[in-house]
């Protein structure tokens, strides 16, 4: 894939500049994510996701569109459909979200490891969202063990973990399962879990 520059990242917010304001969804921007070319499907995803941020119920729609993403085989449209959907949670007064929460998190055991990072990094944003799944998450994110990835990558997963817990621990509920498993993770072989796990400490321990 063609890496992203800062003219894409400043096209796609113009994008969504005119959406926001006139509460319309252009449907280029629907097909614009399922695109080959890395360009447009960067600059969509990345319009869709400054709409979902600052107008979810724009968005919120089109949800059953994303969670489609998320069964397709390649790992660009299930990375776009976990950020789309965690940031939708916010507006899903009708709990979708609860009734595709296993199709979502089985993502964790993904072939690939990137929806299984994504997935995880995003688990804060839906705990903020919807407070009541908080002890269910924890345990998927709490079982990254048992998941099919080879150790550096389950170290991976858990770096980003350990950023989830970090955005709700002061409201979870078993607050002594979550600092067990990052204090295990000092002793990670990964540098940045590692750290994570070292500055979660140092936040929470202080």
């Amino acid at each position: 894939m063609s890496k992203p520059t800062a003219k894409w990242e400043a096209k796609a917010k113009e994008l969504a500049k005119k959406p926001i304001k006139e509460m319309k969804l252009p449907p280029e921007l629907l097909q614009g994510v399922l695109s080959k070319d890395d360009r447009t499907r960067y600059m969509s995803f990345k319009a869709l996701l400054f709409i979902s941020e600052e107008r979810p119920e724009l968005l919120y729609p089109h949800w059953d569109y994303f969670a489609d993403m998320l069964d397709r085989e390649n790992t660009h449209s299930k990375y776009i459909a976990i950020y789309l959907i965690a940031s939708l949670t916010r507006a899903d007064a009708e709990n979708k979200f609860e009734k595709m929460f296993d199709r979502y998190y089985r993502l964790l055991d993904d072939k690939s490891v990137i929806p299984s990072a994504h997935v995880a990094r995003n688990s804060g944003k839906i705990v903020k969202a919807k407070p009541e799944l908080e002890a269910k998450i924890t345990d998927e994110l709490l079982s990254i063990d048992g998941t099919r990835h080879k150790l550096s990558h389950k170290e991976l997963i858990k770096s980003e973990a350990i950023e989830a817990f970090n955005e709700y621990f002061g409201e979870a509920k078993d607050k002594k399962k979550i600092m067990e498993f990052v204090k295990e993770q000092l002793e990670s072989k990964s540098p940045k879990t590692r750290k994570n796990a070292s500055e979660f400490l140092k936040r929470w321990l202080s």
